[in-house]
């Protein structure tokens, strides 16, 4: 049945499922006090649009290898939007800040791929620049609730009633693969997508951050700067270049 949902129906209906793109996004405020910024792995576009709303006059880029999803992104032209992958950007010291937004940090399932993009980003930085990303905190084990007892009732962007619901297909070394099912209001899937996703913890972010040029600058355990416990769900950090 895949297919029978578009890629294009797909990149709206992440909008729409996502509540951060209503502006309470963990990175907004540091996007907004800065002069340039380079958004990596924003498909839609959300965060950007929300900038520019707000009042960002300054230089705003955005980077997504999902061609789809930038072409929703791109309705919106007073941003720069760029279509490819993190480790393959070429800039060089032309940014304040450089943000990942919703989680996108899980996405770079490999140690290589994690290193390779925070390479990256750093060489984007000037060297009084910022990076802020946030991340499932692996502790909260998030993965035991996406079952489809936890299913998502959704309206999407053409008034069609579904039903978004999640299986857990493994979990090995902090690495989560899954499938993401999206049906209509009388259960008949429309979409099934397949996803992998990587849970790090704090020391081996860390880690990471020392091995590409960074130090962590400060840390929160959730989109309104609260402290980071036992008991978060997110780890936000904001690190900066050494």
């Amino acid at each position: 049945m895949a297919g029978v949902y578009s890629d294009e129906d797909l990149a709206a209906l992440c909008d729409v499922l996502d509540p951060r793109v209503a502006g309470d996004d963990p990175c907004l405020p540091h996007v907004m006090a800065a002069d340039s910024v380079l958004d990596v792995g924003r498909g839609t576009g959300a965060l950007l649009h929300r900038a520019r709303r707000e009042g960002h006059t300054g230089r705003l880029c955005g980077v997504d290898p999902d061609v789809t999803a930038l072409g929703r992104a791109r309705t919106r032209r007073d941003v720069e939007w760029c279509q490819g992958r993190a480790e393959d950007m070429g800039f060089r010291g032309e940014f304040a800040l450089a943000s990942m937004a919703g989680n996108v940090f899980q996405q770079f399932v490999t140690d290589a791929a994690q290193h390779a993009a925070l390479t990256a980003v750093r060489t984007a930085l000037r060297e009084d620049g910022r990076l802020v990303f946030g991340t499932r905190d692996p502790r909260a084990r998030a993965w035991e609730r996406w079952t489809p007892d936890h299913a998502t009732e959704v309206v999407d962007h053409h008034g069609r009633a579904l039903r978004v619901e999640h299986r857990v297909e493994s979990v090995e070394g902090g690495v989560v693969t899954l499938t993401e099912t999206i049906a209509d209001r009388d259960g008949a899937p429309v979409r099934v997508d397949r996803g992998v996703l990587r849970f790090t913890g704090v020391e081996e972010i860390d880690r990471l951050l020392t091995a590409t040029g960074f130090r962590v600058h400060a840390r929160f355990g959730d989109g309104g700067r609260g402290p980071l416990t036992d008991a978060s769900r997110e780890i936000v950090t904001v690190a900066r270049p050494v």
